[in-house]
C-alpha cells in the first residue's frame, strides 16, 4: 500500500461528464487524488434538467444541496430537496436528480466504497438523450 498525502484539485481542471444530464465533475477520486475508500464531485443542473435514473451495487451516495430546487426520485418516490438539505442514497436504490426550480441547482456527491471496478460503480435504468450538437459551419438544417 502506497502512502498518501494530501492533495488538491481544482474544479476547473476536470472535464465535464454531461452523459446522463448535468454536468458532472468527478474532482477526488482514485485517479485524481490517490483516492481508496470513495469519490467526491459536484455536479451542476440547469432549470428543467435532469440527471438520468442509475443507481450504484456497490456504494452508499451522499448528496448534499448547495443551491437550488431539487427532486430526486428514490426507487420511483419523488421527494423535494432545496439548498442547505442532503440525502443518503444507500446502495442499489434507483435514483434520479431533476430541477425544478429557475435557477441552476450545485450538488457536492460522494459514493463509498469504491466498487470493485469502475465499469461496476453505475449502472443506468433510464436513457439520457444525447447532448446536442453544433451543425457543422456552412450547413443550412
Amino acid at each position: 500500500m502506497t502512502e498518501q498525502g494530501p492533495r488538491i484539485v481544482a474544479l476547473d481542471r476536470i472535464p465535464p461528464n454531461r452523459r446522463r444530464g448535468g454536468d458532472l465533475r468527478a474532482l477526488l477520486t482514485p485517479t485524481t487524488a490517490g483516492a481508496t475508500s470513495g469519490f467526491m464531485g459536484l455536479a451542476t443542473v440547469d432549470p428543467g434538467d435532469r440527471i438520468g435514473e442509475h443507481y450504484h451495487p456497490y456504494s452508499e451516495e451522499f448528496v448534499y444541496v448547495v443551491a437550488g430546487d431539487l427532486e430526486v426520485d428514490l426507487d420511483g418516490v419523488p421527494h423535494v430537496l432545496g439548498p442547505d438539505q442532503g440525502v443518503f442514497i444507500p446502495a442499489r436504490v434507483r435514483h434520479r436528480f431533476r430541477n425544478t426550480g429557475s435557477t441552476q441547482a450545485r450538488l457536492v456527491f460522494h459514493l463509498g466504497p469504491l466498487a470493485p471496478r469502475p465499469e461496476l460503480g453505475h449502472v443506468d435504468t433510464e436513457e439520457t438523450p444525447a447532448e446536442p450538437t453544433a451543425e457543422p459551419s456552412g450547413v443550412v438544417a
